[in-house]
């Protein structure tokens, strides 16, 4: 059999027009939000030297992210989902452009470090309403433009495109802030425009739920789901307390210039390199895709990113800082593939939206309060010890998982036995 026929066999949700016009939209939406967010904590930290403003910045996206989320799933699941993304995607673009007038040599001149920092603080404060919207209509979106059997291999292909971005966009970062942070701004406004009009080649989808309800009766409900549904309940409860305790995101502009003695170009890589790791992991599953014990695989796989954050913290050499990080992401890659497979399987079409949002807030907790943790006990204890105690932790995570959700050693990803569970 030719390999482009088993290929494209094996990944039927490229077989969809429409559904590759939606990867399109989320490299691009991706690879700007990250070369958005490398760009600002390096610009943060050189601005002010301290790690706990680059810390900071972690807590002014996750408090709008959480907030909103409490109503944002419900809002999704009531209206149309392509207008949603659209509406954030544009937002966006401002915010782009926000940010380039911001790290503007005039505006530098004219207004002090702080004035500077506290504008960048609200900048990425109205993000994270954002993302509290974006995230769960995205979610929402795949389901409606795959049939059910497709789920598990679109999950690896939206998690492919995502990852596709997390890696370019650091590097790109890295190499255009050489050339000054405003020009690097710049190239983030219009990667988020070209994002915008990819948004708008995707169909609009149906409305699942017609049916309008009190606000607070909707979120009881996706909430309830949740916390009902053992494997989706482990699922997230694993990767936040996993990144929240192993993630050292935040410490890689200290890391890069005060341990490893890089400069913006190592940076990049540093920042990039967990993304690296996700794409060749990505590739591999789309023709290995993951059948035995995926509930085990997400355990070891946790358990791996652990000790990978273990030996970058104490590593002093950038090529095996380098090596440990995307390693690090190769693990990770796993677990969001076999997390991201569990919420499209085992949630109904009507409390996607909700249930997206609560996955909002469990994925917001952990990135962003992991920023301010790292920032918090780096200050308090040392890079290094902080970063060590924190892959630690991320293995006591694992054990205790593994002892309270026994439904994850029996987890089932094909989706074809999976009928819808009522709410």
């Amino acid at each position: 059999m030719p390999p482009a026929i088993s290929f494209l066999q094996k990944n039927e949700a490229l077989s969809t027009p429409h559904f590759k016009k939606y990867l399109t939209m989320r490299v691009l939406v991706t690879l700007a939000l990250n070369m958005q967010s490398t760009i600002m904590y390096y610009w943060v930290y050189h601005l002010t030297n301290d790690v706990a403003q680059v810390g900071i910045l972690g807590l002014f996206e996750v408090i709008p992210a959480i907030g909103c989320s409490f109503f944002s799933g419900h809002f999704v699941d009531m209206r149309e989902k392509k207008g949603i993304i659209l509406q954030c995607v544009i937002a966006y673009v401002l915010l782009a452009a926000g940010f380039t007038w911001l790290a503007t040599p005039a505006f530098g001149r004219d207004n002090s470090v702080q004035t500077i920092v506290h504008l960048v603080y609200a900048g990425i404060f109205i993000g994270g309403a954002l993302r509290a919207f974006i995230s769960p209509a995205t979610f929402a979106l795949m389901a409606g433009l795959l049939p059910r059997k497709h789920y598990a291999n679109g999950t690896t292909w939206s998690s492919g495109a995502w990852q596709a971005g997390a890696v370019l966009g650091p590097l790109m970062a890295g190499v255009m802030l050489s050339f000054g942070v405003d020009i690097s701004f710049a190239i983030t406004f219009l990667l988020m425009f070209l994002g915008m009009a990819a948004v708008i080649t995707i169909p609009r989808q149906a409305i699942v739920q017609k049916d309008k309800e009190p606000i607070l009766k909707s979120l009881r409900e996706g909430l309830k789901f949740v916390f009902s549904t053992q494997v989706i309940l482990a699922a997230l409860s694993l990767d936040m307390f996993a990144v929240l305790f192993g993630g050292a995101t935040a410490l890689l502009p200290a890391y890069a210039k005060d341990i490893l003695h890089v400069g913006e170009i190592g940076f990049g890589w540093l920042r990039a390199a967990p993304g690296i790791g996700s794409v060749l992991t990505l590739g591999i599953l789309s023709f290995l895709p993951l059948k035995n014990k995926p509930g085990i695989k997400l355990l070891g796989c946790i358990a791996g990113f652990g000790l990978s954050i273990i030996v970058f913290g104490i590593s002093t050499s950038f090529i095996l800082s380098f090596l440990m990080l995307l390693v690090g992401g190769m693990f990770d890659a796993v677990s969001v593939v076999i997390r991201g497979t569990i919420l499209q399987i085992y949630t109904p079409d009507k409390v996607r939206g909700r249930v997206a949002a609560v996955n909002t807030m469990f994925i917001s907790s952990s990135n962003e309060l992991g920023a301010v943790e790292s920032g918090y006990t780096a200050k308090w204890m040392g890079m290094v010890p902080s970063v060590v105690f924190g892959g630690c932790m991320t293995l006591v995570v694992v054990g205790v998982t593994f002892l309270a959700a026994p439904m994850l050693r029996v987890l089932n990803l094909s989706g074809e036995d999976k009928a819808p569970e009522k709410v």
